[in-house]
């Protein structure tokens, strides 16, 4: 009985949708990212990406080989994905072993360890992020990141400087304005900031969630609303004090709030299925995020957020179902 006829009642439905294509049109949005980072951060950009992008696909295959002894998917693109996120995600000054522990826990720990593709309960890239956040803090957090060039070739010598939330972070802490320091909402909408290589262009970001709206690689409501409650909440707090709190377009444009929330809360596998599920999710980032940065250690709070609400996503899908086809709804 090695071939048997699965029969399913109808019906039968073909989108024409695979893991493939959904995972390369990703890669096709990331794209414009990829390329401001280039611009800004020039040879550390690339050296980042690439390391980071090899390794991750190196880290599955050897797994996927010697140990699950299973089916190998490196081509199917979730493992690149993770690469250019987990890359996104840090300094383009990042010296390159830490680059491929962060990708070794991305892979071996956010993915493989529950069984690869569709298993992981936590997005993988932030995982890895996360991972070396807690274990090289001195690297990952304070103000050594690049300040952004026009194609700089230096590596890890490049000029540093303290990334726009560190900036306001110490505002807060010495409860005095430091606004002047903080680049204008031009420069944060283009790139022209310090921060990780593939959060710092708001456009960029835009015109990739652009493309994946247009294709229907992604619905709007995770990553609209997650910016509509950081926007709300911030708003609300700066309203109350402006000397003390920068205004919530700040909060949008700078840190990895967008890339976040388009690219990586909207992961198929961690995020819930519903609607109704998904605008649950995207409040309860944009609330941990704004309380995170606001009132945590942590300039930045997006990574944290994003994987607390990956957590309860189990528990919204349990709770939020869609209506099975052909319900029968009672009224009263």
């Amino acid at each position: 009985m090695a071939n048997k006829l699965i029969i399913s009642p109808s019906p039968h439905i073909h989108s024409g949708d695979s893991i493939e294509k959904k995972m390369y049109g990703v890669l096709v949005a990331l794209i414009p990212a990829f390329l401001v980072s280039l611009v800004f951060f020039g040879l550390g950009a690339l050296i980042v990406t690439l390391v980071s992008v090899s390794s991750c696909v190196l880290f599955e295959y050897l797994i996927q080989k010697y140990l699950l002894k299973g089916k190998i998917t490196i081509f199917d693109g979730s493992a690149v994905i993770t690469g250019v996120l987990l890359a996104f995600n840090l300094p383009s000054n990042l010296p390159v072993w830490i680059v491929i522990i962060g990708a070794l826990a991305a892979i071996g720990i956010g993915k493989m360890s529950f069984g690869g593709l569709g298993n992981n309960i936590f997005n993988p890239a932030l995982v890895g992020r996360v991972f070396l956040l807690i274990s090289f803090p001195t690297q990952m957090v304070g103000k050594v990141w690049p300040k952004p060039g026009i194609f700089p070739m230096e590596y890890t010598d490049a000029v540093t400087g303290a990334t726009t939330l560190e900036m306001l972070k110490s505002q807060l802490k010495m409860l005095e304005s430091h606004l002047g320091e903080v680049p204008d909402h031009l420069s944060l909408f283009l790139g022209n900031m310090g921060g990780s290589l593939g959060e710092i262009s708001a456009v960029a970001l835009i015109i990739g969630l652009i493309y994946m709206l247009w294709k229907k690689i992604i619905s709007w409501h995770i990553p609209i609303i997650t910016v509509l409650t950081v926007a709300i909440f911030t708003g609300i707090v700066h309203a109350v004090n402006p000397v003390q709190y920068a205004d919530p377009l700040v909060h949008i444009l700078s840190g990895g709030l967008l890339l976040g929330a388009i690219f990586m809360a909207t992961d198929y596998v961690s995020s819930p299925m519903t609607n109704k599920g998904k605008v649950i999710y995207a409040i309860g980032i944009g609330v941990l995020t704004s309380i995170i940065r606001l009132l945590g250690k942590y300039p930045e709070g997006v990574s944290f957020a994003i994987l607390i609400m990956n957590a309860f996503t189990p528990l919204i899908n349990t709770y939020v179902k869609s209506k099975t086809f052909g319900e029968v709804v009672k009224n009263g």
